[in-house]
């Protein structure tokens, strides 16, 4: 069984009491795939509460997978595979929809460019290397300052609150730093 963190901790002791045995962390990721085309609806229809529920819940099921995999001992080699790229794919879309739309499309783009590095990265270094995918701190430090910071667009659109576009801004472009240190931790520039 792989370490479990402090987050694995409380979620063993709180959330993941919830979830029957007969849930496995794949089927967590699966539901994140199969929301990803509609959180994309839901942005491009601009009904915001219902994308902002229905975000929270995907990006919040790559902490409950992860958790539910460490703490009953059920990792396997598809989840360390599509678990990550359901995220980048989530988080893709999420930026093309609203970061290009309400921050810039700069930043869009840069966030979509390095997540497809890493993707390409990883494919390389487990295929061709060999190099096994492990779960990496400033990768999972990167993924939720990307939630939060597709969290905060959504937060200011349903209160309007203008202020939120600037805390996502920061988020994201802190993200931005925490993909490069997960790059330079894999080696992968």
């Amino acid at each position: 069984m792989s370490e479990l963190t402090f987050t694995d901790k409380i979620l063993a002791k709180t959330i993941l009491l919830f979830f029957p045995r007969s849930i496995t962390p794949n089927q967590v990721t699966l539901f994140r795939f199969f929301s990803i085309p509609f959180v994309a609806y839901l942005f491009i229809a601009e009904f915001y509460v219902a994308g902002l529920i229905l975000f929270f819940m995907s990006s919040f099921s790559d902490a409950i997978d992860g958790s539910l995999a460490r703490t009953r001992g059920q990792i396997t080699e598809w989840g360390k595979i599509y678990d990550p790229l359901a995220d980048k794919i989530l988080i893709g879309i999420s930026a093309i929809i609203l970061v290009s739309k309400y921050i810039s499309i700069y930043l869009a783009i840069t966030i979509v460019v390095i997540e497809l590095f890493i993707i390409i990265s990883a494919y390389y270094r487990k295929r061709v290397k060999g190099i096994p995918i492990e779960v990496e701190v400033s990768g999972k430090a990167k993924m939720v300052l990307q939630s939060l910071g597709i969290g905060a667009i959504l937060f200011s659109l349903v209160f309007s609150l203008p202020a939120f576009i600037v805390i996502a801004q920061y988020f994201l472009y802190l993200s931005i730093i925490f993909a490069i240190i997960s790059l330079v931790v894999y080696k992968s520039i």
